[in-house]
């Protein structure tokens, strides 16, 4: 059976080198890497905000260590990103991400709030384009403008080698500019997922 990326890509899928393969595989997968968080002063308490409502994270670092654990369930997958950081606190930021259709997944940061996203593939790149935030109220599924929250998200994914790639997540605003950035290099290890469920 298909990832979901896989199924969302369709004959993209094909045009994707071994590592992001390996990173978009079906089971139970783990992965390992460094990442710098950066973000303008002025966000810190929409951080904490969010925070609480279990989307982003609220520290800045360099080259900071991270392991994704990431499982299927139902046509689900959940993520879960764990952040160690110098102080030795480690920081969890969990998601869900589920099918929109065509060539669209939406990622859930708690069982309300989501965002939507088109998928597609360009010169090896997998690329990530924000369509819109949306509210899960039972059956229904609102639709929230962009701009009114954090802005236009866009994400990167290319590989560096056989067995690793990198990422650059951004959050840019029409009037604020960049207000949330994150990026690092990644390996995939698959078969040693150890992940607990919370929504």
């Amino acid at each position: 059976m298909k990832s979901l990326v896989e199924s969302a890509l369709g004959d993209d899928w094909n045009k994707l080198p071994p590592a992001l393969k390996a990173h978009y595989g079906r089971g139970n997968l783990h992965e390992v890497g460094h990442m710098d968080i950066d973000f303008p002063w002025f966000m810190q308490g929409y951080l904490h905000l969010l925070r609480l409502l279990g989307a982003l994270l609220n520290r800045r670092g360099r080259q900071i260590p991270v392991t994704v654990d990431k499982y299927y369930n139902n046509q689900q997958q959940r993520w879960i990103r764990a952040f160690l950081f110098p102080d030795q606190k480690i920081v969890c930021f969990q998601s869900l991400l589920v099918s929109a259709g065509d060539n669209q997944l939406i990622e859930f940061v708690n069982p309300v709030f989501g965002l939507q996203m088109y998928v597609r593939v360009t010169d090896g790149i997998v690329r990530y384009s924000g369509v819109r935030y949306v509210c899960k109220l039972g059956k229904m599924l609102l639709s929230i403008p962009e701009c009114l929250v954090l802005g236009h998200t866009s994400i990167e994914e290319q590989a560096v080698d056989q067995h690793h790639f990198m990422m650059d997540f951004r959050l840019v605003h029409p009037l604020f500019g960049q207000l949330f950035r994150y990026s690092g290099v990644f390996k995939v290890d698959d078969g040693n997922c150890s992940v607990n469920e919370t929504f």
